[in-house]
């Protein structure tokens, strides 16, 4: 990735248990790109450690004494020091929620593979989102307001259907843009859509920067939502 061609990605550990931090810089130091700067053992001190030591990426627990991920997570995505990527024991539809809506750029689980963890960080770090497929289905459904049910393809809504800002926001669109909606939404980082598209990267980032500006969007997770609320592409499971 482009992030790891100037220096490496500098990572924060925040985790209550000295296991899992000490765990989890392990598996990054197995890394060449990572780096990891420094650890915490409750939000007030990841606070505290991101202002101090900034980091690119803060790899965050939710539940923690003195200050939770969640508040944690808020207060530093607030500030631009750095991208957090959650990563908790607990698979609870809330913490998933709360974590995405303070600006998490990512939500693991922690028995996820070690492969899976590395490519969050250099995704959160590149600006991206990396999300299980589990929870990328749970934040459409809400997004979306889809029955927990549903399990087979949903057909396009037709244009009466959108709200009057979605419809705004997919006319503003240019042809191009909506192309590189779909792939987004379809799981394609910013790399795999320049190589469809024959295009660089540069322009990947160019039009994904107008898309969010456009509708209105935080982050690429909203994007993803944005995609299929308005049918640009259906939902399978």
């Amino acid at each position: 990735m482009s992030t790891t061609q100037t220096r490496k990605i500098r990572v924060l550990i925040c985790d209550d248990q000295p296991l899992i931090r000490s765990s989890l810089e392990l598996i990054l130091g197995t890394d060449e790109g990572l780096e990891v700067v420094g650890t915490a053992a409750d939000g007030a001190q990841a606070v505290s450690a991101a202002a101090e030591l900034n980091p690119d990426v803060v790899l965050m627990d939710i539940q923690m004494p003195v200050l939770d991920g969640v508040a944690a997570t808020g207060q530093i995505t607030a500030t631009g020091q750095a991208k957090v990527v959650v990563l908790t024991t607990f698979d609870r539809d809330d913490y998933l929620f709360d974590a995405i809506d303070a600006g998490a750029s990512g939500f693991l689980l922690k028995n996820t593979e070690p492969e899976m963890l590395i490519a969050a960080v250099h995704a959160a770090a590149d600006g991206q989102a990396l999300l299980s497929p589990e929870v990328t289905l749970r934040i459409i459904r809400r997004g979306t307001q889809i029955p927990e049910n549903t399990t087979t393809t949903l057909p396009e809504p037709p244009v009466a259907a959108l709200s009057l800002e979605d419809q705004r926001v997919l006319d503003a669109l240019t042809a191009r843009e909506r192309e590189v909606l779909i792939k987004l939404a379809s799981g394609l980082s910013n790399t795999e859509i320049a190589a469809s598209l024959q295009v660089s990267e540069a322009t990947v980032k160019t039009h994904l920067s107008n898309i969010l500006a456009k509708a209105g969007l935080r982050d690429r997770v909203q994007a993803v939502v944005f995609a299929y609320r308005t049918g640009l592409i259906p939902l399978t499971e």
